[in-house]
This record gives C-alpha cells, structure tokens and sequence, in this order.
C-alpha cells in the first residue's frame, strides 16, 4: 500500500506541474499541480479514470483480507478497521483519545492499539510520538495520521480540514529520511529543529523564542528567511 517512488513527492513548485525527475525515472503524475497532487497524485495509478476505484479496491484488499490473514481479525473486526480510518481522515488532525474511540469502535483499549498497529504496518497510518522510538519506550502517541493525503480526500465524506491536509503532508515527506517526533511549542520536531506548519498567514509566535525553528506555510510559492514554502518538502529525498 506505501509509496517508495521518490519520484510521486510532489511539484517543482506551487503552481506548477513539473515533476522533479531523478535516477528512477519521472512520477506518473507529471502535469499535477501541489493541489491535484495532494488529492490523487500519491500513488503511481494517480492518472487513471478510474483512481477512486482502484483505490478502494486497494484499501478493500488490506483492510479485508491481508490484515485479517496475517492477525486472524473477523471481518466484523475489518470493518472497525475502515471506520477508524474514517475518523481520522476527518479529524482535526486526530488527537487519540483511546478510551473514547474504543467504545465508538466497540472494542477494548488493547484491542485499539493492536489495530492501530495494524494499520500502521500496512502504511496506512503514521503515529507521531513525543520522543523518537527506542530512547525510553516508543514514547506517548500524540497525534494519529493517514499516510497520505490521497487517503484522506478518498475516506472523508465532508471536505477534509485544512491543517490536517497540511501536517499530513509534511508528515508523509518528512519521515521517509528522518525520525518526526511532536514539539511542546509547535507542530513537528526533527533533530534539533522545530516545525509549525500553517497558512500563509501564519505568524511567527508560536515559535518566536525557540531556536532553529521555522514557520512552514502553504499557499506561498517562495520561502524566506525560516519561512518555508510547504510544496517544497516533497523534494527531500
């Protein structure tokens, strides 16, 4: 189900349609804008008619046969799958409140975390945590992402919300080199640099006595100073 072309990362630029093209080839999404990219551009299908149908075919196929197979779930239990997937696609982004969405899902606590597992093993899902894995323990999961933003738009039965399109975007990017962990005063957090994605109207206060911090802003087609342009974090690797 995961993407691993670095190819289908995204546009040369906001508003262009120029895919960056590498030793691997050119992304079969050559001619989509940031936009279209980030509602069908993900998967190397992306220019097919019939996407949608593919893609829920794609998602039928994992969520009702290869996880139940490999951790022999019912199907019943498939379909709590699909739904959590619902719910966080139309999240805000998605902050877990286990105890919560378990009884919505009519499962139990450890139940939850063992699908949530699931799913993120089938590239469906990404967890941000509050320290990188392996310091103490896996650390607190505070937010709860789709993969991708194709998924989102695919899963939601209402307009997806904005910052959740924006920080799944830079979540999905980001993590393929580098270890994404939450910051206390902003969004993301890599190494010793800090992350608070937003629009292009967003100011400089969340992270005005942090060092090595920068605003990452959609709806810009050029950065400035620690201002970065969203777009351009499909082309780090």
């Amino acid at each position: 189900m995961k993407n691993s072309n670095p190819c289908l990362s995204g546009p040369t630029s906001l508003s262009s349609g120029t895919c960056m093209t590498g030793s691997r080839g050119t992304a079969a999404w050559q001619g989509f804008s940031f936009r279209e990219y980030l509602k069908r551009g993900y998967y190397p299908m992306a220019n097919e008619d019939n996407l949608s149908i593919r893609l829920g075919q794609i998602l039928n196929l994992t969520l009702e046969v290869d996880i139940p197979q490999f951790a022999n779930l019912s199907v019943t239990t498939a379909r709590k799958l699909k739904k959590l997937l619902v719910v966080i696609a139309e999240s805000v982004p998605f902050k877990p409140n286990f105890v919560s969405l378990a009884g919505k899902l009519g499962v139990s606590r450890n139940s939850l975390e063992e699908y949530l597992t699931f799913i993120e093993d089938a590239g469906l899902i990404a967890r941000l945590r509050n320290q990188a894995p392996g310091t103490i323990g896996l650390g607190k999961v505070e937010k709860v992402y789709l993969d991708n933003c194709n998924l989102i738009y695919f899963l939601s039965a209402k307009e997806p919300e904005t910052g959740n399109i924006r920080e799944t975007f830079f979540m999905n990017q980001m993590r393929v080199n580098n270890v994404v962990v939450s910051s206390a005063v902003a969004d993301f957090k890599i190494d010793k640099y800090t992350f608070e994605v937003g629009g292009k109207s967003k100011s400089q206060e969340q992270i005005k006595e942090t060092s090595s911090a920068f605003i990452v802003k959609d709806d810009i087609e050029y950065g400035y100073k620690n201002v970065l342009p969203l777009w351009a974090f499909g082309l780090n690797y």
